[in-house]
């Protein structure tokens, strides 16, 4: 079960749709914001999506698509784009029956009320991501921010949560940014929480599928890769001296540190989201650390850092 979250227009529908083309079966795609529509073979040629108008025809368009829908049309998967739109919706039609009852415009739910919500909500959760055992995709909708907005913690940054609790249905959780390169834009996803050895969090995708992840979890055929393009070459630049994102995640690897850590680090250190924003200050920054780390002390990814080279970098920050 996989929740991909990020801000409006980056692909998070085109990622659940891809569903349909990862050989797992005929895709059932719940649409809460009535635009499935838009995206090729929606039509039911590939795939069907079935539109939610009001939130409380959800859940039983759910138990259908586990029953009969299953036995009838074969569904092996399922998508739900997006639980921000089930969950606002549900949400104000709580808010607006109280202010309406109450006549108070402002009047908010009570705690009793809003917990009536929770168990609704859960239960949705649980039929699509325990009781039908099979892969699925919930997109999330999350606001854009700036690095000023930014947390971190020892283990990566720290998931915006709902009342919802949908961190704690799915097993892998991405977030996608759109990056700009040169005159084409990709799409990059980052593991940011995860219940699978084989995807740590900070593992990257480029312009992912869902297939792309089934193979990184050897779950699935591996994705096709285009063939290469042709790049003319470009004129040499003057550019200041100083070691490359290469040359640091190969000499990353020489200490056993996998890159997944060190966009940990990047993300801890340097504020940026993607290896790619490192400027060459950075870079330099990073490979000093890294070095002071385990080239001083000889230890390899993993061991606990001794207290002395905890003592010598505060001593030389003071």
């Amino acid at each position: 079960m996989i929740a991909v979250r990020g801000p409006a227009g980056t692909g998070k529908s085109w990622f659940a749709a891809s569903l349909a083309d990862a050989g797992l079966g005929r895709l059932c795609f719940f649409d809460t914001e009535r635009k499935a529509r838009l995206l090729p073979g929606a039509d039911g040629s590939h795939y069907d999506a079935i539109e939610v108008e009001h939130p409380d025809e959800l859940l039983p368009f759910v138990d259908w698509a586990l029953g009969e829908g299953k036995a009838e049309q074969g569904y092996g998967c399922y998508a739900l784009d997006s639980w921000a739109m089930y969950f606002g919706r549900k949400h104000r039609a709580t808010v607006q029956a109280v202010r309406d009852r109450t006549g108070d415009p402002t009047a908010q739910p009570s705690a009793e009320e809003l917990q009536a919500d929770q168990v609704v909500f859960q239960e949705v959760l649980r039929r699509l991501c325990v009781d039908s055992g099979a892969c699925v995709v919930i997109t999330d909708q999350i606001a854009a921010r700036g690095k000023q907005d930014r947390e971190e913690n020892e283990v990566g940054r720290v998931l915006p949560m709902t009342t919802s609790g949908l961190e704690y249905f799915v097993d892998v959780m991405l977030e996608v940014s759109l990056q700009q390169d040169g005159f084409e834009t990709r799409r990059i996803a980052t593991v940011v929480k995860s219940n699978a050895s084989d995807l740590p969090v900070g593992t990257e995708f480029e312009n992912p599928s869902f297939a792309d992840v089934l193979a990184q979890l050897g779950a699935g055929p591996a994705p096709v890769e285009a063939p290469p393009m042709a790049v003319l070459p470009e004129p040499a630049l003057e550019v200041d001296a100083g070691p490359t994102l290469a040359e640091l995640l190969v000499e990353a690897e020489g200490f056993g540190v996998g890159r997944p850590q060190v966009l940990l680090a990047a993300r801890h250190y340097c504020g940026v989201q993607v290896l790619d924003e490192l400027t060459s200050d950075q870079t330099a920054d990073l490979l000093d650390r890294m070095r002071e780390r385990y080239a001083t002390s000889g230890d390899s990814a993993g061991t606990p850092e001794p207290e002395v080279t905890v003592s010598k970098r505060r001593k030389k920050a003071a």
